[in-house]
């Protein structure tokens, strides 16, 4: 193969590949404004709120508890030792706080719930939709996006800052645990630190970000699922792509959330 027929294959992969992304981000953007345009109206899907609500929240509550209490353990343990080198072991409870409350929380919540979360909602759609059930609903007359994609994205939007701070005060918990046990900081004087310097401006910067988190993890696994072709081999190449994409944009959008805020505060 010539040098210019290599380059022409080269250019035509990346430009296949840029149009398959901007047609995949533009299918996304679409199906997000009809789930917003269609949660508008009544009525309202109450019933399949409380159930996702169950699926995604209550059954998800025991793994960001166990992600955030190890979290807090090493994160104490790692900061006590570069603090005790210039004296100052004693305020690791600021520094795990602060991490956990900005960062660490928010972004570990939304990569280990979104994994599970996100495939289980594109493995149902996709199901649905491999089994013709979703043409069956609409020639009844149902719009599969207020009946299906609505109450899962909102359910994700309300669920995920509830379970961040679940993760937050176990992280923080954990921390205050190793803490005493390892390096002897006394119980009261780390929650002191953490209550004195800790500002509600850092807890909502983190719960900020968990809603558009939240968002993108709902909306990726819908459209995945509403997608998916193939049968089940099709199913599980979605559910493949379902855990890579929404944590890859959980990733990208913190950056620019982090930003944001950032701007919010004055920073």
């Amino acid at each position: 193969m010539t040098t210019a027929a290599s380059t022409r294959s080269v250019v035509v992969a990346l430009g296949d590949r840029a149009t398959r992304l901007v047609g995949y981000m533009g299918g996304i953007s679409v199906l997000a404004g009809q789930a917003f345009y269609q949660s508008l109206f009544p009525p309202y899907p109450l019933r399949s709120l409380l159930q996702q609500m169950d699926y995604i929240g209550v059954r998800s509550a025991a793994i960001a508890a166990i992600a955030a209490i190890f979290t807090g353990l090493v994160l104490a343990l790692q900061t006590s030792y570069g603090l005790a080198r210039f004296g100052a072991k004693a305020y690791v409870g600021i520094v795990v706080s602060l991490s956990m409350v900005r960062e660490l929380g928010p972004v570990l919540t939304a990569l280990l719930v979104g994994g599970r979360v996100a495939s289980g909602i594109t493995a149902e759609l996709g199901s649905m939709k491999v089994t013709e059930q979703i043409d069956a609903m609409r020639a009844l007359g149902a719009n599969p996006v207020k009946k299906l994609v609505v109450p899962r994205v909102l359910t994700a939007m309300i669920v995920l800052p509830l379970l961040t701070v679940v993760a937050d005060g176990l992280g923080i918990l954990g921390g205050m645990v190793i803490s005493q046990w390892e390096f002897n900081v006394d119980y009261h004087f780390y929650l002191n630190t953490v209550l004195q310097n800790l500002k509600l401006a850092d807890l909502l910067s983190g719960l900020g970000k968990t809603v558009f988190f939240g968002f993108i993890i709902g909306i990726v696994g819908c459209y995945e699922g509403l997608e998916t072709t193939g049968g089940t081999e099709g199913l599980g190449r979605a559910t493949t792509a379902t855990v890579v994409t929404s944590a890859i944009l959980v990733l990208i959008s913190d950056f620019f959330l982090t930003k944001f805020f950032w701007w919010l505060e004055g920073w």
